[in-house]
């Protein structure tokens, strides 16, 4: 049994999730695959997945050896590609994870360019407003914004944007504009919980202002934020990047321009203990470039 093979095909079984995936990844048949992972649980003498009705998940080894295969396989593509001297031959299956608006709005419709460079690279984009497990997931470097509350994740900032309190001209024409942060308690806000919820801290120089808004609609997806607000259902506190379009366009417009809130970061985050492969890099480096400039 080769053992590169045999790491390669576990690993396409817990990121698909089954045998079948895994085996139309490899353009091999079912049964090989099935067989593979039997001589490797063999060879290790050690159970590597739990098979239900619901799928596959790996034991506690299984994890264990998903991420050194990983790392292993990693390896092996950059070595042939320094062997090649081919530094941007990035090939094989990069798995990114990022929210599902950010990600829709400004990296898918960007991933062809990516791709267009580097020919012999497979993206699987895993949109998901959720902090996901990265080792459990396999994911090999995910987009996320605001606070990083886990200390132990390897992260790298990578890009800011304003945050600004926004809506429709239609939503300010029939209740007015507020020119300051106690203006706010007037108005109905659409909160976004994973947003920053409702309570914000505003600047103007020396005064620091603390608020908590009123609304009577909250939403858990920045995709009902977004919907809320272009029905002119309240004004909102959002970053620059959430309405990007509609901001270019006017269909929504800012407000209190002269008040600042905490800025929007964007992290690379890579799971921890390994290093980020060439692959992950190249990715993040093209979305910095992507961003940069953008606030």
């Amino acid at each position: 049994m080769d053992r590169l093979v045999a790491m390669e095909t576990f690993v396409y079984v817990v990121e698909t999730g089954s045998f079948s995936a895994a085996a139309r990844r490899l353009n091999i048949g079912q049964p090989a695959v099935s067989k593979t992972i039997a001589q490797l649980e063999t060879r290790l003498a050690v159970r590597l997945l739990l098979r239900s009705t619901r799928g596959l998940t790996p034991t506690e080894a299984g994890l264990a050896f998903f991420e050194r295969a990983k790392r292993a396989i990693e390896e092996a593509d950059e070595a042939d590609n320094a062997a090649r001297g081919t530094a941007s031959g990035l090939s094989g299956n990069l798995r990114i994870s990022a929210a599902v608006t950010f990600g829709r709005m400004h990296i898918v419709p960007k991933l062809g360019a990516f791709l267009d460079q580097h020919p012999q690279l497979n993206i699987d984009l895993i949109l998901d407003d959720r902090n996901i497990n990265l080792v459990e997931e396999g994911i090999d470097v995910a987009l996320r914004m605001g606070a990083l509350n886990d200390s132990g994740l390897t992260a790298r900032k990578i890009a800011e944007c304003r945050r600004v309190v926004l809506g429709t001209p239609a939503y300010f024409a029939a209740h007015g504009e507020p020119d300051c942060p106690a203006a706010l308690s007037k108005h109905q806000a659409v909160i976004y919980a994973l947003g920053g919820g409702a309570t914000w801290q505003f600047t103007k120089g020396a005064d620091k202002q603390s608020t908590i808004l009123s609304g009577r609609l909250r939403v858990s997806a920045a995709e009902g934020l977004r919907e809320a607000v272009l029905a002119h259902q309240g004004l909102t506190l959002a970053s620059e990047w959430m309405f990007a379009p509609e901001l270019a366009s006017g269909a929504v417009k800012t407000v209190m321009n002269d008040w600042t809130l905490p800025d929007m970061d964007l992290w690379a985050v890579f799971p921890t203990g390994r290093m980020a492969s060439a692959k992950a890099r190249a990715f993040v480096e093209y979305v910095q470039g992507l961003l940069t400039g953008v606030r």
